[in-house]
């Protein structure tokens, strides 16, 4: 049986897209984007400095990367635990030894329990967003708008107050949102979030508060997706990153500027086995002349101004 004609009646129906968040539009047809001093690719790497409880609720959604066994999951919690004491420090080696310029996604929780790493990235000069408050407190459809906002809120006020930085930057724990939380972002002065991975560039988002861009954290190229959910090895996650980025790179020299997002978790790649893996990666990547490397809001004004 045919469809009736009323089932395609709904609002927002529209060529394009069936809403108003943001604007439809082909990636090749947009205006050019020129990255400072005339770099053809943004690298954009970003470190998830997270907490996930040993007493996991698992409400509504067990967290990606959680525990998974009977409490206590002690073998998956040590190891999350790993990245925060040991893991990190190899990274922040690799990075400073290639001239990478990172980003931290904490967890509010994170920031309470390991002070000592908190001030040691302040001190870097990092740019420090907020992951929220942590990896079992999720952003979903169908929570309370009040609840939703005072978690927000929690998080945002314990980060700025231990960083002294405005922490404009947002990514949520498992990458989940309800409806509303893209607005009350923008209420709580967030410029831009790192959810929604619809494409390889940012983009303007509208919400009822004003405008957020979104910045899109590549799930294909992470370390948890490709060697934990994969099941990939680390030579193979090696190989896809400098693909990615050899593509990036040639289509940036046609079309302008591209970037190239990079999402770690120090608990995966801060192994001793894996940490080669990353410096081949970045060594590669920061070997090509046309490498712009900057925190992800440094890449998000650069991408406002050029528009």
């Amino acid at each position: 049986m045919p469809l009736d004609p009323s089932y395609l009646e709904y609002p927002h129906r529209s060529y394009g897209m069936d809403h108003d968040r943001y604007d439809w539009s082909m990636l090749v047809d947009r205006k050019p984007v020129a990255w400072p001093g005339g770099k053809r690719l943004a690298l954009w790497v970003n470190v998830s400095l997270q907490y996930f409880p040993l007493n996991q609720q698992g409400k509504p959604f067990a967290p990606v990367g959680g525990m998974t066994t009977a409490y206590p999951d002690l073998r998956h919690y040590t190891l999350r635990e790993y990245g925060n004491r040991v893991g990190i420090f190899r990274c922040l080696k690799a990075f400073d030894k290639y001239g990478v310029k990172p980003t931290f996604a904490v967890c509010g929780r994170v920031a309470e329990r390991y002070p000592y790493l908190l001030n040691r990235l302040v001190e870097r000069g990092d740019e420090i967003i907020a992951h929220g408050w942590h990896m079992d407190a999720p952003h979903y459809g169908g929570m309370d708008e009040g609840d939703e906002a005072m978690l927000m809120e929690r998080t945002l006020d314990t980060l700025r107050a231990k960083t002294g930085q405005p922490v404009e930057g947002w990514l949520s724990p498992s990458k989940s949102q309800s409806a509303r939380t893209p607005d009350l972002l923008v209420e709580h002065d967030v410029k831009y979030m790192c959810d929604w991975i619809n494409d390889d560039m940012p983009y303007n988002f509208r919400t009822s508060a004003g405008d957020i861009v979104a910045m899109p954290l590549s799930t294909e190229l992470e370390d948890r997706f490709i060697m934990q959910a994969n099941l990939h090895s680390e030579s193979e996650y090696a190989d896809q990153v400098q693909d990615a980025f050899d593509y990036l790179y040639a289509e940036a020299a046609e079309q302008g500027g591209r970037m190239l997002a990079l999402s770690i978790h120090p608990w995966m790649l801060g192994q001793p086995h894996r940490i080669g893996k990353l410096e081949q990666v970045l060594e590669y990547i920061t070997g090509h002349d046309g490498v712009w490397t900057a925190s992800a809001g440094e890449i998000c004004a650069a991408w406002q101004s050029a528009q």
